[in-house]
């Protein structure tokens, strides 16, 4: 037997024999203890917990490939229903009995989909047109998720950024249509935006979009990033016009490993009608025993995360949903109005769109201050707290903030301990004598620079 006391974790290369599978299991068990345990990391998104029989269903299918959809045909269907589920959450007026839609890895390849639809139907209209279709772009916020970065460097669109101040602190519809023109492929407002929490007024842009694609005859569509808040808004603001019920919104994509409630990774897109689906998206094998039609960027999958979906729409139903966000929301709002009365702190927005915000230093606290919002952090994490530091999007980059992300499985207990801690932390940072070594860091960039910056 090997002792597993003895043995070293491989680093550079395969070693030459193998061990019992106990002593295995216990050396890749042991090198995650030091990790921050899932339910205290407040900087993720997503989805830390789910129940037992969740958990043993999709413990039970971590060997079926999606794809494979001749030898695990029910899954097809399944993942055919989570997305009719899903489309008529967000209001479709699609009436055929399967909705356009698409299972991703993630909120970032449904993103990629629908950027990558809004591309190819530009395309089209242009050669239809006789017209050139070589400067395509995309407009949104500065507070863009990355992916959207990475489709414009992937596919070479221009990426126009509205930005966002404390003025504005979210995306602007009258700048927004000012940067559009025959090239615009599309515009992508978010609903949970990462860095915030807060919604874009989906139902302006709608508006100001429509007198401007009168106007020009430019058709120019929208695609909502709802990564976040496609889970959230349709059960505890379902009045809130942010969806299909909006003429211009040809697309919307969301995460299902985030407030969808499943453990990662998992995505939707759903298209607002199969015509804005373009077909050569759409690619087709015979290799598995039948003609496999798919629409995504990745071919294998694993079927787990969309047996956990549907499980989620079974065992949860609608008001299940609603009585999971809505707690999330009020914990959310507990800790913000908690936060916003401490005098050191400064919340960036008075309102919670989404189970999350962030809060910065107080302007005046912090021209005495002698430690930053990255200290707190270190200062968190040693109690085994993830609440992330971290500086603003481009346009605001010289502001640090804090963000506290709530999901199922935080409780109103854990967010007392949790703000207790950032007092206790708060507290030993005034008695400093000293400025700390993060601190000094920033005094020193801003004499550099001549900027003041909240830290």
């Amino acid at each position: 037997m090997t002792n597993a006391a003895l043995y070293s974790a491989p680093v550079e290369e395969m070693p030459k024999m193998g061990i019992e599978p106990e002593v295995a299991y216990q050396i890749v068990k042991d090198e995650t203890y030091p990790q921050t345990q899932p339910k205290l990391n407040l900087a993720t998104f997503v989805t830390t917990y789910m129940d037992d029989y969740a958990t043993k269903l999709m413990n039970e299918a971590v060997n079926v490939n999606y794809i494979d959809q001749t030898e695990y045909p029910r899954v097809a269907v399944m993942c055919g229903r989570c997305i009719n589920i899903i489309a008529n959450l967000w209001n479709t007026p699609e009436k055929s009995e399967w909705k356009a839609g698409a299972v991703g890895i993630g909120s970032s390849e449904a993103c990629m989909l629908g950027g990558v639809a809004a591309l190819l139907r530009w395309k089209a209209k242009c050669k239809a047109e006789g017209k050139s279709c070589s400067k395509p772009n995309l407009v949104t916020s500065t507070a863009f998720q990355v992916v959207w970065e990475k489709f414009c460097q992937l596919w070479d669109v221009e990426m126009r950024t509205v930005p966002i101040s404390l003025e504005h602190p979210t995306l602007c519809a009258e700048e927004a249509i000012k940067m559009c023109d025959q090239n615009t492929i599309c515009i992508v407002p978010v609903v949970g935006v990462t860095w915030t929490g807060l919604n874009d007024d989906v139902e302006e842009l709608d508006k100001q979009l429509d007198k401007f694609n009168a106007k020009t005859g430019y058709n120019i569509p929208i695609h909502v990033d709802a990564a976040s808040g496609g889970f959230i808004l349709p059960f505890i603001k379902p009045e809130y016009k942010w969806d299909f019920r909006l003429k211009w919104v040809w697309s919307i994509s969301t995460s299902g490993h985030k407030y969808g409630l499943v453990y990662p990774g998992l995505g939707w897109v759903v298209w607002r009608d199969k015509k804005y689906l373009p077909e050569q998206m759409a690619f087709s094998v015979n290799y598995l025993g039948a003609n496999i039609t798919q629409v995504g960027l990745n071919f294998s999958r694993p079927a787990a995360q969309i047996l956990g979906q549907y499980y989620n729409f079974i065992r949860y139903g609608f008001e299940g949903y609603k009585q999971v966000q809505s707690a999330s929301m009020d914990i959310a709002k507990y800790c913000h109005e908690k936060i916003g009365k401490m005098k050191c702190f400064t919340n960036y927005s008075n309102s919670v769109d989404n189970p999350l915000f962030i809060w910065y230093m107080d302007k005046e606290y912090d021209k005495t201050a002698k430690w930053t919002l990255y200290d707190l952090q270190a200062a968190l994490q040693q109690s085994g707290w993830m609440v992330p530091a971290y500086t603003m999007p481009k346009s605001m980059e010289d502001m640090v903030v804090m963000r506290v992300v709530v999901r199922q499985g935080m409780t109103k207990d854990m967010a007392d301990m949790l703000l207790g801690d950032i007092e206790n932390a708060v507290k030993e940072f005034e008695k400093l004598k000293y400025p700390t070594a993060s601190r000094l860091t920033y005094e020193k960039r801003e004499k550099q620079f001549g900027k003041v910056f909240t830290h």
